[in-house]
């Protein structure tokens, strides 16, 4: 083999090298960003439960006040 051809091949494994280097670091960043989404996720989650139990407990004071009111005109 010629050294031109050792060179070549030197440099093209330098090449893959550095291109598998970049797709370790580009799928880590993928599951960091899956990771952080899910989180989001569920996050959303549990603020929409706590805001449906909010309304419901809004509606049901409010049915309390509209029943209490009646009772305090007639007083």
């Amino acid at each position: 083999m010629s050294d031109t051809s050792k060179e070549i091949i030197t440099e093209y494994k330098d090449q893959v090298r550095i291109l598998k280097q970049q797709i370790n670091e580009l799928e880590d960043a993928g599951k960091t960003k899956d990771a952080a989404n899910k989180r989001c996720l569920q996050k959303l989650e549990n603020t929409n439960e706590d805001l449906e139990r909010s309304k419901n407990t809004v509606k049901e004071l409010e049915q309390k006040l509209k029943e209490l009111k009646p009772k305090e005109i007639t007083k």
